[in-house]
């Protein structure tokens, strides 16, 4: 663990101020440091499990030769050492939380892709598909324990109140998971969009969160502040998954990593899906007919069901309500830290992962 006090995020702009490249150097330097901690926490894995989380991480190639590939963009652990930084705390002293975070959210990442039989990730074949369903959900639960025992090793005073923090968030993700294929279950007319809210959220927002409110415990903030970053965090998770779910439909396979309307084709409730079928207008019942059956990964269905979402509204309601979204974020912000430079960085990792197009 880097022992550098100038820490791993640097002091932010005005809010607003960049076009991405701050958020770009944030994420990058973010990744530097937390790297060494996860990388370390994995290899203490059995040599089983391990060869299986490194192939996920995209450090290894299936045949366990070393490879340069995408281990993520690294926001949650952004969010834990930027929102330090916002408190006037030592971001150096905090990359064991920052690890810890990346682990569950990779933990829930192994978990998700053997549940929603999802193929690729990150431009590469998921584990599962790999070393089947097995390998996957135990070093998914390797994982989860790493990140609890980095937080019960580390003497910093707030790793116990942030080990607390993260379990609940842990059981509220599962929560979010088990609600969320329920909701596969039923009928595209016997889901509301405040159940697809709510799931977003336990889904989504809450692990951003908490990698908010783990950077304020680090700091030593009170109680009033961890929760207002828990929110600033939970609100910006909500416009990440509103504008992901938009991508879901309309992103381009060759920055997504995923074949194009994979959400269509597996029929998923997203967001823009079920508020389109709760428009009342034709082509809600257009969607709702192509919903009834199975789409295929091409054709005319593929592309007469992404019609019909945009023509009963779904896009456009789910840009305008990212776009609440991100402004009530802001006003938890603000609660955080009043001071609009203090405050930069957190602002620049929101408003870079709600501003993706592809």
């Amino acid at each position: 663990m880097t022992t550098d006090t100038a820490g791993p995020v640097r002091a932010a702009g005005p809010p607003g101020s960049g076009d991405g490249q701050e958020a770009a150097e944030i994420l990058a330097a973010a990744r530097t440091y937390v790297d060494p901690e996860l990388r370390g926490a994995v290899d203490s894995l059995p040599r089983s499990l391990r060869r299986v989380a490194r192939y996920h991480f995209g450090w290894e190639h299936a045949d366990g030769t070393p490879a340069e590939g995408n281990a993520g963009k690294a926001i949650r652990p952004a969010l834990v050492l930027a929102a330090v930084r916002a408190l006037g705390g030592d971001p150096a002293g905090a990359v064991r939380a920052a690890a810890a975070v990346e682990l569950t959210h990779n933990f829930t990442l192994l978990h998700d892709d053997v549940m929603d039989r999802d193929t690729t990730r990150r431009h590469r074949p998921t584990a599962w598909t790999v070393f089947g369903d097995a390998d996957a959900i135990l070093v998914g639960d390797a994982l989860q324990a790493l990140a609890q025992r980095l937080l019960a090793e580390d003497p910093h005073p707030g790793a116990p109140a942030a080990a607390a923090r993260l379990a609940r968030c842990v059981v509220e993700l599962c929560a979010g998971q088990h609600a969320d294929c329920a909701m596969e279950r039923r009928g595209p007319d016997e889901v509301t969009l405040a159940e697809c809210l709510a799931t977003a959220e336990a889904k989504t927002g809450a692990l951003l969160g908490c990698a908010c409110a783990l950077g304020a415990l680090y700091a030593g903030a009170g109680p009033e502040v961890v929760d207002a970053l828990d929110g600033f965090g939970r609100e910006a998770g909500l416009a990440f998954q509103l504008i992901d779910d938009v991508i879901g439909i309309w992103g381009d396979p060759g920055h997504t990593g995923k074949p194009a309307g994979a959400d269509l084709v597996a029929r998923k409730k997203s967001l823009p899906v079920v508020a389109a079928l709760a428009s009342g207008t034709p082509a809600a019942v257009e969607l709702a007919g192509l919903y009834s059956g199975p789409l295929g990964e091409s054709g005319d269905e593929l592309e007469r069901a992404a019609r019909a979402v945009e023509r009963a509204g779904g896009r456009d309601w789910a840009t305008v309500h990212a776009a609440d979204r991100m402004s009530r974020a802001i006003g938890q912000l603000a609660r955080a830290v009043p001071d609009p430079e203090a405050a930069g960085g957190l602002l620049a990792l929101a408003e870079f992962v709600t501003r993706r197009t592809q």
